[in-house]
Formats: structure tokens, sequence, C-alpha cells
């Protein structure tokens, strides 16, 4: 599974210069980032500066380039529930992932909140490619707002600089299922790679940096047979959502999802060097925030029973569109999937929302992995910890003991 990456547009830092960007970070942050990286891309930070900049990347100056997620008048409350007995060392396991923040929702009760890295409730973390399944999300609200007439329409349909590149026989489906079959290596090791070669691409003169690179790219496979993982193709997905709403996909945002779910804080988005938000990455929200987004898509993306997306679409989004080459997982809608019908958002650095519909389950979770951002360790640790959760509540149901 390819996971290395450079996330578009949003990983370049050459340093925090600027006294504004600087005041508003606070000490622990500032003195994390007191040695600054001379490397630009945020996968050869130190530990201690991705500690500190995971919290902040829309106060770094250079990066700082954000709108703001507005959240509404009415906080969604997430009430305490009984703690839940967990078969094992919670210290340890987050210890191991080097976790910011775990949250547990169960039955909308709130099961278990913890923080670590010196990361708190009032903070926002940088979500990475969790921001992808959220983007989903407002494609189907896109559907159902009128905006997209189908998911079998062409790519280049609303895009129209795409029109004779290769995406112009990819449809909308395909591209949330990541089966353009158009070429594309996101391996940022390699420097021929299309992750590494974007970020030096000039765009021309009125195009979107984004759309000017991809329409280039060669067809490798027919759309619709071949998955392959891209963030470019999420992006261009942010692209296609806010041509067709006509809004910048932060608003979209607000008034689809923050505002309904009940968001208690504002978040924001970073964008491109063209201003587009890069709907592949980079919202920074706060843990319970994301928490209150599984909550949403377990209530069927629905908010005082007005449901967001088409009839049919969750199902349709969380459950396997594409094989990824791994046992009983696949890939939906910008969703990773798992064949007992739970699905999970997830980014590097060990970012993740876990959603077990059966259990009525959400599982929250930031991260600075030690392994880096594909740390196959922690990854593995994580999954464990979402059976042992899942164990732990089919066990308070049929009244076993903890772990028996």
């Amino acid at each position: 599974m390819k996971f290395r990456k450079i996330i578009l547009g949003a990983v370049a830092v050459l340093a925090v210069a600027g006294t504004a960007g600087w005041a508003s970070l606070d000490k622990e942050t500032r003195g994390l980032l007191a040695t600054l990286p001379t490397n630009r891309d945020l996968l050869f930070w130190s530990q201690p500066q991705r500690d500190a900049a995971f919290r902040a990347l829309d106060r770094l100056p250079v990066l700082a380039k954000a709108r703001v997620v507005a959240a509404g008048a009415t906080t969604s409350p997430l009430p305490p529930g009984p703690p839940l007995a967990l078969p094992l060392d919670l210290d340890a396991y987050m210890a191991g992932q080097r976790s910011a923040a775990l949250l547990i929702l169960q039955g909308g009760k709130l099961r278990l909140e913890r923080y670590g890295l010196g990361f708190e409730r009032e903070g926002r973390w940088t979500s990475f490619s969790v921001a992808k399944s959220i983007t989903s999300t407002l494609l189907g609200a896109a559907v159902r707002d009128g905006h997209i007439r189908s998911l079998d329409d062409k790519v280049s349909d609303y895009i129209r600089e795409m029109k004779g590149s290769a995406y112009d026989d990819v449809s909308i489906r395909q591209l949330l299922t990541m089966s353009s079959g158009v070429g594309w290596n996101e391996d940022y090791a390699d420097p021929q790679s299309d992750v590494a070669r974007f970020n030096n691409h000039q765009p021309e003169e009125g195009v979107d940096s984004l759309v000017s690179y991809l329409r280039k790219l060669p067809r490798v496979a027919p759309p619709g047979t071949r998955w392959n993982y891209s963030t470019g193709e999420t992006n261009l997905v942010g692209v296609l959502v806010a041509r067709a709403t006509g809004k910048p996909l932060a608003t979209y945002l607000s008034e689809k999802i923050w505002v309904p779910a009940g968001m208690e804080q504002q978040a924001t988005w970073l964008l491109s060097r063209t201003g587009q938000e890069i709907s592949g990455c980079c919202i920074q929200a706060a843990t319970r925030d994301m928490a209150r987004f599984g909550r949403f898509i377990l209530d069927g993306a629905a908010s005082g029973g007005s449901p967001m997306v088409p009839d049919g679409w969750l199902a349709q989004a969380t459950t396997s569109r594409m094989p990824i080459g791994q046992p009983g997982r696949g890939y939906g809608y910008q969703w990773w999937t798992y064949d007992d019908g739970s699905f999970a958002a997830r980014g590097i650095f060990g970012q993740g929302i876990f959603i077990d519909p059966k259990r009525d389950l959400v599982i929250a979770s930031n991260a600075n992995w030690a392994g880096g951002a594909v740390d196959r360790v922690a990854s593995a640790s994580r999954e464990d910890f979402y059976k042992a959760v899942q164990k732990a509540i089919d066990d308070e149901r049929t009244g076993k003991p903890s772990g028996g």
C-alpha cells in the first residue's frame, strides 16, 4: 500500500518568520521550534519539530494561507459515559503511538478522553489525509444539493481544462475511488515521482496549479480497473466540488458539516499556492470535533432529521468499491473499509477516525508516530487497539469480565 507521500502544496516550510505568526504560537511550540529544520519537507523534520508544528501549521507564516471553517452558535454535547474497561495498558499504548489525543465515543457517550505530547482539548491538530473522507462527504452534499448531476459524469464536465486529457474519460466515481487509471507516483523517496515534480511545476497562466499538472499525466490503465493511491486525485475532487458549488470548500464545509454537526471550535483549511483548499489534507481541528464528525457520519450525515447527502450515499461510500490487496479490507469513496462493516479515515503520522456502526462506536486519534509518516509497527498496534475496543464493548454487552 502506498502511504509515503508529500502533501501537495502543504509541506514546504522555509522558516518561521514574521512577528505576528511567531507571537501566536504557544510557549511550548515556540520552544520546540527554536531550532528550525533546513529541509523544506515535514517528512524530514525532527520529532520535536513535528510535535510543535502539527498543532500550529496554520500559524506558521510560510504555510499560514488558510481559510476559516466557521462553527455555529450551538455546540453538540459530548455527554460523559461510564469509563470503558479496556484489556490493555492504555498508558503504554499511548506512549507507543506518541498520542496527542485519543477519544472514544460509544452509544452517544464519551467513554474515553486522553491527551499527550502536551496537547490539550482546546488545541487543534492537523488532519493530514483524514481530510479525504471529509472531502468525499462534501461531494455527496454537492450531489444532494443538485450541483453535481451524477457520479457517472465525467471529470471534464466540471473542470473544463481537463478536456483532451487522460481525465476526459474518467468519471467522478472513479476519481472518488482512486481508480482513474491515470499514472501517478506518490513515492516521495523517488525524486522523479509526481509528488516531487509537482512541487516545482509552473502552471500555465490562469490555470490552477494542480489542474495544470494533472492534465498532462498519461493513462496507464483503463478507468475503473486499478486502484492507485493518489492525494493528487483527492485534491482534484476538491477542485471539482468548489467549481460545482461556486463556493470555497471551507465555506461549504462550514455550511454542510461544521455548523449542522455542532462543532465547538472553528477549524482552518490550508490553501495551495493558487488559493484552493488542499482537499486531500490539512484541516486543523479539535480532536473532539473530529469525533463529532464521526458521530455525524454514524447519524447518517444528518442534522435534525435533515440529511446532507443523498439516500444510500453512505452505504456506498463506506463499503469497498475497490480492492486494495489486503484481505478483509478495501477502499470506498475516500474511506478505508473493513469487511465487518466498520470503516476509517486515516492520515499519515497516526491521525485517524475509526467508525463501527454495529457497536455505535467512534474512535478519534491524533499522533506523531516515532517511526515517521508510515510507522508500520504503530499502525498495526492501532489496528489491535481498535479490535480491543470492539471486544471490550462486546464483553460489556454480554456481561463478560474485561478481557474475558
